[in-house]
């Protein structure tokens, strides 16, 4: 392991938020668009809070603390996050009960209240030299009614000298009441030419094609690049072939694709080329898949545009349920008839 670092687009915020400590909040909500490093942010944020000889608020990388966060063992930190999310990084969740029965059945996508509870001991126990205590949280959405409430219960009567991060896509989907308790730190999207530049230094090739597929994130757009796929995947090219020709397609190749796929992969694959359907139809510019403008433009300017809205509309209900779909088969199908659908040409 080694001390989480900021990327290269978030020095400049990182170093001004850091730098002025003397009156600094107790909670923070780290916000912006999935995929732009909210996480590493946060992480690195909490290195330089607990590093014992800060360079301009980041965290040195030599002293006694910065070796322990290498470690993986630093008595003021704590991560809250899923077991799901834990597992995936190869970790156990840091929770009162990590070794019962309840944990060895299928990881859980939400944070528990049990891991929130699990910290009273911590909160109350002196830090290791005075410093900082932080805790990291993420992704926020994954709070559930109860733990929600639990952490907002911690957050009305914060501990001495604990900072709580807490990292979201969208602060919307969080309790108005707990994001009142919080300092709002937004992250914004990097500029082009510096995440294409950090795309590369990471061996993508073609980085704008995976950049237009990100919606300019650039961890979500080198996670995209390494999983083997295109950046414009084949069943939407031929997807989009089969709309723009003047016979009705057959909804069974795509169905058939989709089945393939994880639910929340597809759903967001077709959110965004919907978009680019209902800017076609207004003559602008693809935003997510330049590579099939022409198909786009011949698509959503022959298709009715109330439908072309209904459609993405349906998808982002889909995307809510992608995580538990009741019927991922039955789903793909219906997707296929009704995206088929919206795409037909107004007679």
């Amino acid at each position: 392991m080694s001390v989480p670092q900021f990327l290269p687009w978030q020095l400049d915020q990182a170093r001004a938020w850091l730098g002025n400590r003397d009156r600094f909040a107790h909670a923070w909500l780290i916000h912006g668009l999935a995929g732009i490093g909210k996480t590493r942010f946060a992480l690195a944020a909490a290195a330089g809070l607990l590093c014992e000889s800060p360079k301009d608020g980041l965290a040195c990388g030599a002293c006694s603390a910065c070796q322990w966060l290498a470690a993986g063992n630093h008595p003021d930190l704590r991560r809250i996050r899923p077991d799901a999310i834990a597992a995936l990084e190869g970790e156990d969740a840091e929770s009162a009960d990590a070794t019962s029965s309840a944990s060895k059945k299928t990881p859980s996508k939400d944070i528990r209240v049990e891991q929130l509870r699990s910290l009273h001991t911590w909160f109350n126990t002196a830090t290791h030299r005075g410093g900082y205590r932080v805790a990291v949280l993420y992704p926020a959405h994954a709070l559930n009614q109860v733990s929600a409430n639990a952490l907002l219960k911690v957050l009305e009567e914060p501990p001495e000298h604990t900072v709580f991060l807490l990292v979201s896509d969208a602060p919307d989907r969080l309790l108005a009441t707990l994001v009142s308790r919080c300092r709002r730190l937004p992250l914004a999207v990097p500029e082009r030419v510096q995440s294409a530049a950090w795309l590369e230094q990471q061996g993508i090739q073609t980085p704008d094609l995976w950049l237009d597929a990100a919606g300019g994130a650039p961890l979500k757009a080198l996670e995209a690049a390494q999983s083997g796929e295109a950046a414009c995947p084949q069943w939407l090219e031929s997807l989009a072939r089969m709309v723009a020709a003047p016979a009705l397609p057959d909804p069974g190749p795509t169905a058939d694709a989709l089945e393939k796929l994880p639910v929340a992969v597809w759903v967001d694959t077709l959110q965004r080329w919907f978009v680019d359907l209902m800017l076609a139809a207004h003559n602008t510019p693809a935003r997510y898949y330049p590579g099939l403008s022409k198909l786009s433009h011949q698509v959503g300017g022959a298709a009715a545009p109330q439908a072309l809205a209904d459609a993405a509309r349906w998808l982002a209900q889909q995307r809510a349920l992608a995580e538990h779909p009741l019927n991922a088969k039955l789903l793909a199908h219906t997707a296929a008839q009704r995206i088929i659908a919206a795409c037909a040409r107004c007679s």
